[in-house]
């Protein structure tokens, strides 16, 4: 049994070529505490995602929202990692991004489709190295971190921050450790037997993740997911809804220091508290934000029944796909609709005078348009 009150992290060990690395503790065992604050701080988060969980139940269409939320969190979790693409440019086809922030737009939308694979596959595997593996073979595919072993863990030393093993920051365990922490991992992600509180669970279970840092890159984006998919997997979100990166980076140094001081000074305790409310501040946004784009829907469908006229059936259609993909060109509005070039662009300028839609950019060929009021929610 674990107490988290005088909770030991791990040991340092040397390595036979002279570097010393970080060997976390096992975590697959019951976990106990006294302090009463993370209690409270449970409870809230836990109401906060009771609620969200609530929310998303009875929105209709709520496939209609997730897939922006899973863009934005895309953009996010890979901006952490140094990305600069924007929501707006991850929206794009790779054909209208320029040629020098390709390679940002291809690590963001990996990441779409890494996250939004993953989620599919939990329906036949459980969260297990085998799905972290496959998700990861996805996030690195035709990217600059292709050619570190996509879906393996590894098999040499890899280190955070510093040029060199030598003025490292932190170094996570050597390869011939991970396969042993990260089969005690996904242990303890499945023990029925230990009756600690989910967000408790995935909470230890990210710090452990990303102190093993099983992959040569992608660690942080893949750990970052562990949560969704754990949320997901334990049906406490009927959808991903949740995701913590812009919690983590509204101030990045705290996310680390916390994450540091487990390894330095064994305060699990701090590090689940400040998890926890990055969970209740996540979910209370998350179901405002909702709530905002309900409203906006509704308004923007009156508005269409009672201004539109005999366009009403086509621009109505082309909202609900706006919900979806928040900028679109106009010969995506043809094929959609199934109606001419002219039909489709006067549709569109109908849309830019009722101040739905706004031209992205300036040449006159190959127009795109933004959603700019739903896309700026996110």
């Amino acid at each position: 049994m674990i107490h988290l009150e005088t909770f030991e992290a791990g040991r340092y060990e040397k390595h036979y070529t002279g570097y010393t690395y970080f060997l976390p503790s096992l975590i697959n065992q019951q976990w106990t505490w006294e302090d009463e604050t993370l209690n409270l701080l449970l409870e809230k988060a836990a109401m906060k995602l009771g609620e969200l969980n609530a929310y998303a139940r009875f929105v209709p269409n709520i496939d209609l929202f997730i897939q922006l939320h899973v863009t934005k969190e895309a953009v996010v979790s890979s901006r952490i990692e140094g990305t600069q693409t924007q929501i707006d440019e991850a929206l794009l086809d790779e054909e209208e991004i320029m040629p020098e922030r390709r390679n940002d737009w291809t690590e963001v939308n990996n990441y779409i489709r890494a996250l939004n694979q993953a989620i599919e596959e939990l329906q036949q595997l459980p969260i297990s190295s085998r799905l972290l593996k496959k998700t990861h073979k996805t996030l690195l595919s035709n990217v600059r971190g292709e050619h570190k072993l996509p879906g393996e863990f590894r098999n040499s030393q890899n280190w955070i921050g510093g040029g060199s093993l030598l003025d490292a920051v932190f170094i996570p365990p050597s390869p011939d450790h991970v396969q042993e922490l990260m089969s005690d991992l996904e242990k303890f992600l499945h023990n029925d037997d230990i009756r600690v509180p989910a967000l408790i669970k995935i909470g230890i279970a990210h710090y452990q993740f990303e102190t093993i840092h099983p992959f040569l890159d992608g660690n942080g984006r893949i750990g970052r997911l562990l949560i969704a998919l754990f949320l997901v997997d334990q049906q406490i979100l009927p959808q991903p809804l949740l995701y913590l990166s812009v919690f983590f980076e509204k101030n990045k140094g705290l996310y680390y220091d916390n994450l540091t001081f487990v390894r330095t000074k064994n305060d699990m305790l701090q590090w689940l508290k400040y998890f926890l409310v990055g969970v209740a501040d996540t979910a209370e946004k998350t179901t405002q934000t909702l709530s905002t784009i309900l409203a906006l829907k509704a308004r923007l469908e009156h508005e269409i029944l009672t201004t539109f006229e005999r366009k009403a059936k086509n621009a109505n259609l082309l909202l609900q796909h706006l919900f979806k993909k928040p900028v679109i060109r106009i010969i995506e509005v043809q094929k959609l609709l199934a109606i001419s070039f002219k039909t489709a662009n006067d549709l569109v300028n109908d849309f830019i005078k009722a101040g739905i839609l706004k031209k992205m950019k300036q040449q006159e060929r190959n127009r795109i348009f933004v959603f700019e009021e739903y896309l700026n929610l996110f």
